[in-house]
């Protein structure tokens, strides 16, 4: 470990201790350096690793501040970093098996928790899908509020910023352009609708076979697809987002 990494490492258990909770500003450089027993270079430098991984933030004329360390402010550079994944297959495929393996049961955690109006509000991005039919720009950011509305009726929000940033919305529009242009996207509503009515029923397992399937879905479509070596292209049927 580099002096640089030990040096964050003692302000990160400042913060995990309570010494530092979110909000709170800290002393001074000279200070701070003094405190945790480092040069002014070090403290300098493990103050903006932690300002770009936000967990500090740097106010000009003011100080620096531990953040709120939410999870959605803490997480928010992983759909970034799926982007420029998106390029390597393995890596693409390895992002959609650990959607497989989240999805399916936080949908299911979902239908246990979600309330009327949360219903309401899938079913709102439901029927907007499906008038969108044509629209790839449409489809693509409803499909994305349809499913965070799923997972934000879990109330987790650390599973929900993971899940955005894993699904990634480029990856997401390639797959619809791909479903538009085949004149299939009919199949993959039915299977967003069909996580809706599961979740109408409040039933937890149907809900996870639902999303199962329809994650599946894209993953083989995926695969077949990254296998033959083309680029993302249209005209190629795809199972939906």
């Amino acid at each position: 470990m580099s002096l640089t990494d030990k040096a964050i490492e003692q302000i990160r258990e400042l913060i995990r201790t309570g010494a530092l909770p979110p909000g709170s500003k800290l002393p001074p450089e000279p200070d701070l350096a003094a405190q945790l027993g480092l040069s002014r270079n070090l403290a300098r430098e493990a103050v903006k690793a932690l300002a770009v991984a936000r967990v500090l933030e740097v106010r000009r004329g003011d100080g620096t501040y531990v953040t709120s360390l939410q999870p959605s402010l803490l997480l928010e550079g992983l759909g970034g970093a799926v982007e420029l994944l998106q390029g390597d297959s393995a890596a693409l495929q390895d992002l959609m098996e650990v959607r497989r393996l989240l999805e399916p049961v936080a949908t299911a955690l979902a239908a246990t928790r979600i309330s009327d109006d949360q219903l309401a509000e899938v079913k709102q991005h439901l029927d907007a899908m499906r008038e969108a039919r044509d629209d790839v720009e449409q489809l693509n950011v409803h499909d994305a509020a349809f499913h965070r509305a799923v997972v934000s009726a879990t109330g987790n929000e650390s599973l929900l910023t993971l899940l955005e940033g894993i699904s990634g919305r480029t990856l997401r529009a390639r797959i619809w352009r791909g479903l538009v242009d085949d004149r299939a996207a009919g199949r993959t509503l039915a299977e967003h609708e069909a996580i809706f009515n599961a979740l109408s029923t409040r039933d937890a397992t149907l809900s996870q076979a639902a999303a199962l399937m329809h994650v599946s879905n894209t993953e083989q479509w995926l695969r077949v697809h990254l296998s033959s070596g083309q680029p993302a292209v249209t005209g190629v049927a795809a199972p939906g987002a």
